[in-house]
């Protein structure tokens, strides 16, 4: 398919830089552009790249790279679908793809794949899943929007092995001919209407993990999301249901959780907290059964599985005071669930970041158990305005640090310390993560003292 052709590559990225080794062993004529200077990017990996042909255009996006010698445009996810290199090629009828879809073209026969995606909850579902599949099954990988491309991990993959896959919306946006085995879809609410434009094509392009799965295929949806089970009406695959709230493949009893009636484990026995967490377990549950996976090892691995990093992810506990980092909240909707795993104790919550006009006052039923709000970032007065108006006292500072100190302040004993804030990273940090991370460092300077 991809042999001997020649390929633009538009975003370098991990995905991007994987992809072009990929197309390079295929004897393929590989173009790189990116409209980063090279100064911002791996100088190690341009130089690799250079060393195998690939040709690099850096700085902009010129109008004459693109042209009818161009067998494929294969797009980095995060660039838009009306970038005019992909409204280009959509006027020369030149295929737009990604690196998934290249990479899922090269799998071995007889892969069995497994792709989750969702609103929320896709990461932990798709690495509980991994972490229990792996478990049984010495044959099985990790790959997708988790952080490891497929294409870099192609060598790895022999026939008749499982393949445990992460996909976003923006992967999704440009698959054409992928198709999974097993399929998942967490959730669906509002999110990335910045990027799609409205709600209504998100959904779209969310459901397109299922288009071309067939009757021998299974999709696996939450009994409890309208919108999932609204838009997967009219597949083709063999639908299972897990639900925390009533009778279903799998599902949630008197704090137990069951599959088709078969005890598997007690809510208690998680060390991950919240309801959504509990539907993320259903999820992964349903899979690893319809896998062969044995109870005993599901178990196991639940009662082990801490969460994932930067998701409502367990700090520490310093001086009665447990802090939690949930820096990936970066919408409304992220905040609400994990407020909403803490119905036990007050909290002290970290709100505010990068001003995209979200609207805080979302929030306001989620906030009972919130004693004190820390406004950071850009739009740290929007939350203190809401934050007066609902009488909850409320600090604000430009960064995390100064606001942290606040925080310990305070806080009494047995609050919850709770980054979450419901607010992208990028008007102080390159991506969340430096976020999470700074906080954790916080939290283990208070530990030691320092802070």
């Amino acid at each position: 398919m991809f042999e001997n052709k020649k390929v633009l590559v538009l975003g370098m990225a991990r995905s991007g830089y994987a992809c072009c080794k990929t197309l390079v062993k295929l004897g393929c004529q590989v173009i790189l552009n990116d409209n980063k200077d090279e100064s911002k990017l791996d100088k190690d990996k341009l130089e690799e790249l250079r060393g195998l042909k690939v040709k690099i255009v850096l700085g902009s996006h010129p109008d004459n790279l693109l042209d009818e010698s161009v067998d494929y445009l294969v797009k980095n996810p995060g660039i838009r679908n009306d970038h005019k290199y992909v409204l280009k090629a959509n006027e020369l009828k030149i295929p737009v793809i990604n690196e998934v879809e290249v990479g899922f073209n090269l799998l071995p026969k007889n892969v069995k794949l497994i792709a989750i995606t969702g609103t929320n909850g896709k990461t932990t579902t798709t690495t509980l899943t991994y972490n229990i599949v792996k478990e049984y099954y010495k044959n099985t990988h990790l790959a997708g929007n988790i952080g490891y491309p497929l294409c870099s991990i192609l060598d790895n993959i022999k026939e008749g092995d499982i393949l445990v896959m992460e996909v976003s919306c923006q992967q999704l946006a440009n698959l054409k001919t992928f198709n999974p085995n097993i399929a998942l879809l967490t959730n669906l609410s509002p999110a990335h209407i910045d990027f799609f434009g409205d709600y209504e094509t998100y959904k779209k392009v969310k459901i397109k993990l299922f288009q071309n799965q067939t009757k021998d295929d299974y999709a696996i949806l939450n009994l409890e999301n309208q919108d999932s089970l609204e838009y997967t009406k009219d597949i083709k695959s063999q639908k299972l249901y897990f639900s925390s709230k009533k009778e279903a493949d799998s599902y949630l009893k008197d704090n137990d959780l069951y599959y088709h009636d078969e005890f598997i484990i007690n809510r208690s026995d998680l060390i991950i907290k919240g309801i959504h967490n509990v539907e993320n377990v259903l999820g992964a549950i349903t899979i690893s059964k319809l896998l062969g996976v044995p109870t005993d090892i599901i178990r196991k691995v639940l009662k082990d599985f801490r969460g994932v990093t930067h998701r409502l992810e367990l700090v520490d506990v310093v001086n009665n005071r447990k802090f939690y980092n949930d820096t990936e909240a970066t919408n409304i909707k992220c905040s609400q669930i994990a407020l909403s795993a803490f119905p036990d104790n007050e909290i002290v919550l970290f709100l505010g970041g990068l001003e995209r006009g979200q609207d805080f006052y979302e929030l306001k039923d989620y906030l009972k158990k919130v004693r004190v709000i820390i406004g950071i970032g850009e739009c740290r007065e929007r939350v203190k305005d809401m934050a007066n108006s609902l009488h909850i006292e409320c600090h604000i500072f430009e960064t995390l640090k100064e606001g942290f100190k606040k925080a310990i302040e305070v806080s009494h004993d047995d609050d919850i310390i709770l980054l979450s804030p419901a607010s992208a990273s990028w008007d102080q940090y390159k991506e969340c993560e430096e976020r999470g991370d700074e906080f954790k460092e916080l939290v283990g300077a208070y530990k030691n003292g320092s802070c």
